[in-house]
């Protein structure tokens, strides 16, 4: 038995699309752009298996996703059991959330358990709250928005096209630099990613949002909408340097390329206490909590 998997390539985008339909999630990770271009920092991989989509690591660890797709889950988690078995290497699953834990639990009492990943769980936050930032708990995030209307009368805000995209393009590379990239491996990742976002912009239909501050782009945003409600926020950058651009261009975002979204699902903090504290002033309505599974017994 052999399960190859592949790297995403753009062309595979509508037929992972297809399969992602099937998927009953607000996670951020279950979306084409964000598998496709993270797939070449984690070593990762799709392959259909019995009508079903699984993504894992093509290299070190096995360890796979949650099937989805229109297939039977069991069999095809029973495919990736015994594919495991074969190997001689332990079944993983990752990525798990609450939701697929209790699918995976009736299909296989006791047999599997799960240990949660804080570092890894997506700050979820209505939409709504986060454009109108009301109430005593917003009240500093308004005070932000205020002084950085005091301070810039020109902003503006604008979505991110064709016409603007290579200011945008500019801007992440001069954040590049201020940021100290070069010396550090996560924070290199993740701006490739996002200078990638903006390069392939348009095949990846995805949408931005840009703010501009004496005339240059000084902050942006790049989402796509996951599951039926969920807008994921993947790239968020702003100079430090202009006060309160990261509130703006977060409240920005939200009300005008959040709208007909419930919930904006802005990404994991990976255990970093600064992002930790971020994400929490903002209030989210709840957490997705994820984690790995593994088995208990042998079927």
């Amino acid at each position: 038995m052999e399960i190859n998997l592949k790297r995403p390539e753009l062309e595979d985008r509508t037929q992972i699309n297809y399969y992602l339909s099937y998927a009953d999630t607000r996670s951020c990770e279950m979306t084409f752009a964000n598998s496709y271009l993270w797939s070449r920092h984690y070593d990762t991989g799709f392959a259909i298996v019995e009508d079903m989509l699984v993504f894992g690591y093509t290299s070190g660890t096995t360890s796979f996703t949650v099937p989805v797709g229109p297939g039977d889950l069991k069999k095809t988690i029973d495919i990736l059991m015994a594919y495991c078995q074969e190997k001689g290497t332990p079944f993983q699953l990752h990525n798990v959330t609450r939701k697929d834990f209790d699918r995976l639990e009736e299909l296989y009492p006791g047999m599997l358990t799960i240990a949660y990943e804080r570092d890894y769980a997506d700050y979820v936050y209505e939409t709504e709250k986060l454009v109108r930032l009301s109430g005593k708990k917003y009240h500093s995030k308004k005070n932000h928005i205020n002084k950085f209307k005091a301070l810039y009368p020109d902003w503006s805000y604008e979505p991110i096209t064709k016409d603007n995209i290579e200011e945008c393009f500019q801007m992440g590379l001069r954040w590049r630099e201020l940021n100290g990239c070069e010396e550090d491996e996560e924070k290199h990742a993740e701006i490739c990613v996002a200078l990638n976002f903006l390069r392939l912009f348009e095949e990846l239909e995805v949408r931005g949002g840009a703010l501009r501050v004496n005339g240059k782009i000084a902050a942006f945003t790049i989402g796509e909408p996951v599951g039926k409600d969920t807008l994921v926020v993947h790239i968020e950058k702003a100079f430090a340097d202009i006060q309160g651009a990261y509130t703006m261009i977060n409240q920005q975002f939200a009300e005008h390329e959040g709208n007909g979204f419930m919930y904006l699902n802005r990404e994991e903090d990976m255990g970093e206490e600064g992002l930790r504290q971020a994400k929490m002033s903002y209030k989210p309505v709840f957490l997705i909590e994820k984690g790995v599974v593994r088995r208990t017994s042998l079927l």
